[in-house]
């Protein structure tokens, strides 16, 4: 199987495309390395373009000869797209549609696309279903509404195969902290490394499905080689609910060190709760079990104690 991972030099891009290459399958890269990194996929046996998904001339030859593409290329951050809302509608709504438009010219017939939790926005339910209404609360999360939305609607009128996965959370090796865009676990791990105080926006309360990379992956190459379609959005997580003063303390299990913690002003668009109903999920997936957060963060500890 040829395989096009766009974003794939990125955290979880790059991740799958060490899984693909490892289970034997050609893997082409497209990534402008806004937010990813050369480094991630340094060494590896893949086709590589540096170049952005919304160039046609740049996507037309990216999905040359492949037959499944898996659709990562994203600007991520609630905080980013409140600064920013045109970038990042740019790279995400138009983004999408370009991969749409790419795949479907040269004969694509299945796509899976990265849509996030925070569509459910202001719905309080937890936890949240697939059918559950959504209500989102930021410029990034109206995107990745518009990045699921796409590819369902790809189905419906022009026949093409796709899954638009849900994630929540998503964190592990290779994630990196640093900047101020970072997600919580990388930021919480480097912080603690480095004997700095963890920032916690708000009390602490706010709760997250945190679901491990590898994981994640899994599912990525699983739904690519049996080629599994669905006609509505697939929650990607296993219904965990974690705090962030709990998350802390495993960290601090994880790490053998101590931290210490300072509050921040709670951010604007921050969804309080995040928890997946994972039943269409297991339906779709039965032979995928997921890797426990304590083992999932004590890997993904290592890989920051590696790269100091």
């Amino acid at each position: 199987m040829h395989l096009l991972i766009t974003g794939g030099a990125g955290f979880i891009g790059s991740n799958l495309a060490r899984l693909a290459l490892t289970n034997g399958h050609q893997v082409t890269v497209i990534d402008d390395l806004s937010t990813g990194y050369e480094e991630n996929v340094a060494g590896l046996d893949i086709a590589l373009i540096r170049d952005s998904i919304l160039s046609p001339e740049a996507m037309a030859r990216a999905v040359r000869g492949v037959d499944s593409v898996v659709h990562l290329a994203a600007l991520g951050s609630v905080p980013r797209s409140i600064k920013d809302p045109m970038a990042t509608h740019a790279a995400n709504a138009t983004g999408t549609l370009s991969v749409l438009e790419a795949a479907r010219a040269a004969g694509v017939g299945h796509v899976l696309v990265a849509s996030s939790s925070s569509v459910y926005g202001l719905n309080p339910a937890l936890p949240k279903s697939e059918r559950e209404w959504v209500r989102p609360m930021s410029p990034y999360a109206v995107t990745k509404l518009a990045t699921e939305q796409y590819p369902l609607a790809y189905q419906q009128s022009y026949g093409m195969e796709s899954v638009a996965f849900r994630f929540f959370n998503v964190y592990g090796p290779r994630q990196r902290a640093g900047h101020v865009y970072a997600a919580v676990i990388p930021t919480f791990i480097d912080a603690l490394l480095n004997g700095q105080p963890l920032p916690i926006n708000g009390d602490g309360s706010n709760s997250r499905d945190f679901t491990y990379v590898g994981t994640v992956c899994r599912v990525l190459l699983d739904a690519c080689e049996r080629r599994v379609s669905h006609p509505e959005p697939v929650n990607l997580a296993f219904g965990t609910n974690t705090a962030l003063t709990e998350l802390v303390e495993m960290i601090e299990s994880a790490s053998g060190l101590k931290a210490e913690v300072v509050h921040r002003e709670p951010r604007p668009g921050d969804v309080k709760h995040s928890q997946a109903d994972n039943a269409v999920l297991r339906s779709l997936f039965p032979d995928i079990s997921p890797v426990p957060l304590e083992r999932g963060l004590a890997e993904t500890v290592t890989w920051f104690k590696e790269m100091q």
